[in-house]
């Protein structure tokens, strides 16, 4: 691939992530907004938001593995009519129940076909291994850029021309996303990922269904799996009820949608940062060290006074490490077993992340409904970015070459 394509594939990569979790990363703007005009209650939303963190990345592994053998762009188009659709049909419905099918099932699903595992998937298969990483991040750096973008324009749209004129506006900006794909079209071609060529044939030799039981029974992606848990529980909670808090501490809502903002622009940096410095360190260092920092962070807002600059600040801090667990997570996943699956297994880890995800916005709206704000919660994400920091520890970072056990007739 000549220098020219590889960077229209990844800026292609890039936009197209940038408008997939532009929308998704937006959602908890439309909470309150919701809230009024359906009368359904802050827990009832918080569910049905909690379905499409789920969602999201249950589709994600489905999606990936479809990529994996017709090619990426068919998906990717799939989910922007999903995407787009879902989140158009949203000021319509009046449920519960159409409320999860809307905004936690069409619109998670048709995102989560143009999210991190397919576009880091189709990249990673057509580049060379010394430019992964740095392509990883540059594309994680795309969605930051979307929540940059997209959370003070819908905020400012929302107070302007109301919430159902801002979301059809998003849902119609999503279908960008077609046009975008088309330097994914066709499979990927096979690029050797390791240097030794026996382990390459003994890893591209096998049926997806082999790769996966040799991948679940590895204990390092079992601990890459714990790890993102923890941060989608972190970040969904973020996204969902952020603006929640910034309600309770009496300040106005704009600052809901600055601070979210902050956070995608701050990550852009710590996105491209992790992409460049899992070229030179270790892997699952960076991600011991992001965990930790962010249990850090949480701990310093708890102890500030509540002020705007406070959260911008906190937005500022944590956006550097928001979403810069991408790019060290799935650069781990191919080297333990290779490009060939890497859509697939990279989206299994997506899924942790949003059940992670699902207990994080549904546990945050139980919690404000049950206590009247989000004290417990801050405690629990202290706790688990502590935890998600100890168990990157063991991870060994060398691939995984192992014969799955026959199958018996």
């Amino acid at each position: 691939m000549t220098p020219r394509a590889a960077w229209l594939l990844i800026l292609s990569a890039s936009s197209i992530l940038m408008l997939t979790m532009g929308a998704r990363l937006t959602t908890g703007l439309f909470l309150s907004p919701l809230n009024t005009s359906t009368g359904l209650g802050i827990a009832s939303i918080s569910l049905a938001m909690a379905v499409g963190q789920f969602m999201w990345g249950a589709s994600q592994p489905v999606f990936g593995a479809i990529a994996d053998k017709y090619g990426p762009a068919r998906v990717i188009v799939l989910g922007a009519v999903l995407l787009a659709g879902g989140m158009a049909a949203t000021p319509f419905v009046s449920s519960q129940w159409a409320l999860m099918l809307t905004l936690g099932i069409l619109s998670a699903a048709g995102a989560g076909a143009g999210s991190f595992s397919i576009l880091i998937g189709a990249t990673a298969g057509r580049l060379p291994a010394a430019r992964r990483p740095f392509a990883s991040g540059f594309i994680n750096a795309g969605g930051s850029f979307g929540q940059f973008v997209f959370a003070p324009l819908m905020q400012a749209m929302i107070n302007g021309a109301g919430w159902v004129v801002a979301m059809l506006t998003m849902a119609a900006t999503t279908l960008l996303t077609i046009p975008l794909a088309w330097p994914m079209r066709g499979k990927k071609p096979a690029i050797p990922s390791v240097p030794s060529a026996g382990a390459a044939n003994s890893a591209t030799s096998m049926t997806l269904s082999e790769q996966l039981r040799v991948a679940l029974r590895d204990p390092g992606y079992l601990c890459l799996h714990a790890g993102f848990f923890t941060c989608g529980f972190h970040i969904a909670f973020l996204v969902t009820h952020l603006p929640g808090e910034v309600a309770l501490c009496s300040l106005p809502a704009a600052v809901s949608g600055t601070a979210l903002g902050l956070i995608g622009l701050f990550n852009i940096a710590g996105s491209l940062a992790a992409g460049a410095l899992a070229t030179r360190y270790r892997m699952k260092s960076l991600l011991v060290l992001i965990y930790a920092s962010r249990a850090v962070i949480v701990v310093l807002y708890l102890l500030a006074p509540k002020t705007a600059l406070t959260f911008y600040l906190f937005a500022a801090a944590l956006g550097f490490t928001w979403l810069a667990t991408v790019p060290p997570t799935a650069g781990l996943v191919g080297k333990l077993f290779g490009m060939r699956y890497l859509a697939t297994l990279f989206g299994l880890t997506l899924l942790s992340h949003q059940i992670g995800g699902f207990f994080g916005a549904w546990l945050g709206g139980l919690a404000f409904v049950q206590f009247g704000d989000y004290s417990w919660m801050w405690y629990a994400d202290i706790a688990l970015a502590s935890a998600a920091a100890v168990v990157n520890l063991p991870i060994r970072e060398q691939l995984v070459v192992r014969t799955p056990a026959p199958v018996q007739a």
